[in-house]
């Protein structure tokens, strides 16, 4: 086992990384200690990895919720679901989530815990690479609006991560291929020793080495833990860590959450942000070159695909979380391994863009998005 901690003085925690986490009872007991515990998961999780996981806690009272699966569920109404079920059993203030799954159940859960008597401890148990090396780290926590991803939110920060990557192996491919848009993320912005390194190993990561696997979310959340600590609420730095996340979460809430994984628009959306940065005159086309072949190495998408409407993405993008009285502020690369955050530039050179990409690519990821929908 290899443990990261994410430093926030008392509100520390520590993330867990290595197989088999689930089944040790004493470090989940040690992790999740409440007497009340509610497993918040869905219907895929479940019957793979809820009954071990009820098994290793001790709780006295001791509930699970076993919701539908897909990013269509992350709104509202699921969220009143959970509150009624913790209002229905008794939960009290000392009470424990747990959140079982991907960065869906994550996010939900961990919004749920921050609303229910104004706030209630809950940890993560995430058993999607996307959700072990980013979504399950950090205390963002929300739902979504028909409009616009994350919208309706909080930061609440969990008490635990166990990152299971013996979870990884029931992963279908597409979903494995998405967690990896946010490590090679993590490359990019921060550490271009450890993009090298993906570039190096994809084989063996794609092959599901252990060795490989444990060194990407090792690797992922130590960045991501350092960035958290440094900037909870993400007033500066923290920000870094959305690079392609406005082209990307427009791609998702275009396809009404159900045309795209999260981290095959992501990609996408890297991509689009890469060429964005060399129009602006920080990086060469070569750079953006070297990004399209390491995602698409991983088996990503790298357009937004050749009917993508760039109006309307710009349309949804102004609604971004991250826009503020000065305008949408979004994140280029000066250089591979180092991301700035800046005043978005103007339309007509973002729609450009956007046309270009979805010009010069018909997306690998297309055909898998259309069966999957």
């Amino acid at each position: 086992m290899y443990s990261v901690e994410v430093s926030l003085g008392e509100r520390s925690y520590p993330i867990h990384i290595g197989p088999g986490l689930i089944d040790d009872a004493e470090l989940v007991r040690r992790c999740i200690p409440a007497r009340q515990v509610m497993i918040v998961t869905n219907e895929v999780v479940a019957p793979l990895y809820l009954g071990r996981l009820e098994r290793s806690l001790a709780a006295d009272q001791q509930h699970s919720l076993v919701l539908p699966d897909g990013e269509k569920q992350k709104n509202l109404n699921t969220l009143s679901a959970i509150i009624d079920r913790l209002v229905a059993e008794g939960f009290r203030r000392d009470a424990c989530l747990v959140a079982l799954g991907g960065g869906v159940i994550g996010d939900i859960t961990g919004f749920a815990a921050a609303c229910y008597q104004r706030g209630i401890a809950f940890a993560q148990v995430p058993t999607t690479l996307l959700a072990q090396v980013d979504a399950s780290v950090g205390g963002k926590t929300a739902v979504n609006h028909p409009q616009a991803k994350n919208m309706i939110g909080a930061f609440h920060q969990p008490i635990a991560v166990l990152a299971d990557t013996g979870t990884l192996a029931s992963l279908p491919e597409r979903e494995f291929s998405a967690g990896l848009a946010e490590v090679v993320k993590h490359g990019l912005i921060l550490d271009k020793s450890f993009l090298v390194w993906l570039e190096e190993n994809m084989d063996a990561i794609l092959d599901h080495d252990a060795a490989a696997l444990a060194h990407i979310v090792g690797r992922s959340c130590e960045i991501k833990a350092a960035i958290v600590a440094e900037d909870e609420l993400e007033q500066g730095r923290r920000a870094l860590l959305n690079l392609g996340h406005t082209f990307g979460h427009a791609l998702e809430s275009l396809g009404a959450y159900r045309d795209w994984l999260h981290g095959e628009a992501v990609a996408a959306g890297i991509v689009m942000a890469a060429w964005t940065s060399k129009e602006l005159g920080m990086i060469g086309a070569a750079d953006c070159r070297r990004v399209e072949a390491v995602l698409s190495r991983a088996r990503l998408p790298i357009s937004p695909g050749t009917d993508v409407d760039a109006d309307a993405m710009l349309r949804t993008m102004r609604l971004d979380k991250k826009a503020g009285a000065a305008g949408l502020r979004m994140i280029f690369l000066q250089r591979l391994g180092r991301a700035v955050v800046t005043a978005a530039p103007d339309a007509a050179l973002l729609r450009q863009v956007i046309d270009a990409r979805a010009a010069a690519h018909d997306s690998p990821g297309a055909a898998r998005r259309t069966a999957a929908s």
